[in-house]
């Protein structure tokens, strides 16, 4: 992939450059930090002429590696003010990388706001008004992008929230038959999108002569079926293909972790209803089209992803997660798992982040406006995020807006960011992740999650060592392009990385070079943000969980800040990569 395409929305000119040099090993994750830092006031407003907004294909994402279409979405975020990156799956980011497209750099504001669509051809990239748009729900533009552009284009679009600018808006990416509808949803990317004046993007990557030029053909093959086999047998891969990410909602509740009426407790009484074991048995019962073990990244062997069926046997939403059940679900105090996945389809067309509405919601009922458990309060909410109508914006923006309007002290945010489904007073070592990575309070930054069997949830002990190892192997993954799920093998055998990268480019790496692109990746991310004013030094676990305990375990937080804050000055082991 030897092209970066920049758009100016100002001027309308775009205008490309090949790839050379120090930045031919700058995929993903790592990219979109390295624009940021070179290229972007760290001080700028999120939604004005200088940040940009950035979609970066990983550094395997032109290859046939499992997982590896992949792309990464970036930006300063209008939520936190910090370095963002968002990553999702789909058929855009691959079709992206058919073109010999590393990174699409969307620049500068219009004068005046307008609904356009930038179209990516092999033969032409261009910028066009599309009017009919404006306003319409995801499932409505993919529609109409189909009918104007065919039925096998790569899409992502905003929502009604996006247009409005709301802070808790992402991008979505659905597929060609408007089944699975996927985002880059944390963080506001959404609105930076918005603020552009772009509605869609559409990638087509028909009549592309684009061939990838491999250094080890042999190596990289042989290293790839090495790692379908290593996921084809670890029993992870095999839960996640039959109850997708819910499989993991019955641990969180039983080690009580799953927030429970914002946040107020670990342990979720009818948690049973919301299970992926339940997700499970509605699929089998109703049938229809809903189906479980699906994939939505091309190639991809774990497939994790759902389609959930109503009553009748249609779709309901596609696909339904634990992070959505947890803040849309328990965090609400809401047991219907219909009731959850109306909401998130109600989310995702009208295209806001699940975590961050969920989390709003249940700042709401915090509030006393509504009850928690009150669904049809919670539809009407998210309805009126996308009618624009007053309560709607103020939800829309995010968890800690709606804190600070209806005067709610107990806010589960980060860095602004909507804390996900996991309480860091019974999980701590994400809660050493959500304070010190530079993405806020984010699932996908480096979840201890996976160290339960090791390290004991509520002590102290080790946990700012684990979140900086896990940290490292997530910026890893979002660099090379590859999906989180694919860690057990590489943590295994971690040279595996090293002939990836050797096959694909012949760089004649080590895996010191290997565990250095992760230590790039957050040391760029860092600088960012502490020109920005977001760092550690000014945003901790909110207070209350750190006096609150919190039941069954009756935890409070209490792994001092100064002992996150040496996180940096620890330095990584290869034999505990």
């Amino acid at each position: 992939m030897k092209r970066i395409i920049y758009v100016n929305t100002r001027t309308r000119k775009i205008v490309q450059e090949q790839v050379n040099g120090e930045m031919e090993s700058w995929g993903g994750r790592l990219l979109i930090a390295k624009i940021l830092l070179n290229g972007v006031p760290a001080t700028c407003e999120p939604l004005g002429r200088h940040n940009k907004l950035i979609f970066a294909g990983g550094l395997l994402s032109d290859t046939n590696v499992t997982t590896t279409g992949q792309i990464s979405v970036g930006g300063k975020s209008p939520l936190t003010g910090g370095v963002k990156e968002s990553n999702t799956g789909g058929q855009a980011g691959k079709k992206l990388a058919r073109l010999g497209i590393r990174a699409i750099v969307i620049e500068d504001i219009p004068l005046k706001l307008g609904t356009n669509v930038l179209i990516v051809q092999s033969k032409k990239i261009n910028l066009e008004t599309f009017p009919e748009l404006n306003r319409k729900t995801v499932s409505e533009t993919m529609k109409l992008l189909q009918d104007r552009y065919g039925k096998e284009i790569g899409v992502f679009c905003i929502g009604p929230a996006g247009e409005m600018l709301m802070y808790g808006a992402g991008i979505a990416s659905p597929d060609n038959k408007i089944m699975q509808i996927r985002y880059a949803a944390r963080g506001g990317l959404g609105a930076l999108m918005g603020s552009k004046g772009l509605k869609a993007i559409v990638i087509d990557d028909t009549g592309s002569d684009y061939r990838p030029q491999y250094h080890d053909k042999k190596l990289l093959t042989e290293t790839n079926k090495e790692l379908i086999e290593a996921l084809m047998n670890d029993p992870k891969t095999e839960n996640r293909h039959v109850y997708g990410t819910s499989a993991i909602l019955a641990l969180a509740n039983t080690v009580g972790l799953l927030p429970t009426r914002n946040f107020s407790s670990g342990q979720f009484e009818k948690a049973d209803k919301i299970s992926g074991e339940q997700v499970r048995k509605i699929i089998k019962t109703r049938g229809g089209v809903g189906r479980s073990g699906t994939s939505y990244v091309p190639g991809c062997v774990i497939q994790c992803c759902n389609v959930f069926p109503d009553k009748s046997g249609r779709k309901a939403v596609a696909s339904i997660q634990y992070e959505t059940i947890a803040l849309l679900g328990s965090n609400c105090g809401i047991s219907n798992l219909d009731d959850i996945a109306e909401l998130n389809h109600l989310c995702n067309e009208v295209g806001v982040d699940t975590i961050e509405t969920g989390a709003a919601i249940g700042v709401v009922m915090e509030s006393g406006m509504f009850k928690f458990g009150d669904a049809d309060s919670a539809k009407s909410l998210i309805k009126s995020i996308g009618d624009g109508a007053l309560l709607g914006r103020i939800v829309g923006n995010g968890a800690y807006i709606t804190g600070r309007i209806l005067g709610v002290r107990r806010v589960p945010v980060i860095k602004k960011q909507a804390i996900p489904g996991y309480d860091p007073r019974a999980l701590k070592g994400n809660g050493v992740t959500y304070v010190t990575s530079p993405m806020g309070a984010d699932h996908t930054a480096g979840n201890a999650f996976e160290t339960l069997k090791t390290t004991d949830p509520l002590g102290i002990d080790e946990q700012v060592e684990n979140s900086r190892r896990l940290q490292i192997r997530a910026a890893i993954l979002d660099t090379l392009g590859l999906c989180l799920f694919v860690r057990p093998p590489f943590v295994k055998k971690p040279d595996m990385f090293v002939s990836l990268l050797n096959g694909r480019f012949g760089w004649d790496y080590t895996l010191e070079n290997v565990i250095n692109i992760g230590i790039e990746v957050l040391d760029t991310e860092r600088a960012f943000n502490q020109g920005a004013g977001v760092s550690e030094n000014f945003y901790s676990i909110p207070e209350f969980m750190q006096n609150e305990a919190l039941p069954p375990t009756n935890a409070i937080y209490n792994i001092p800040l100064q002992k996150m804050k040496n996180i940096w000055d620890i330095k990584p082991s290869k034999d505990r990569f």
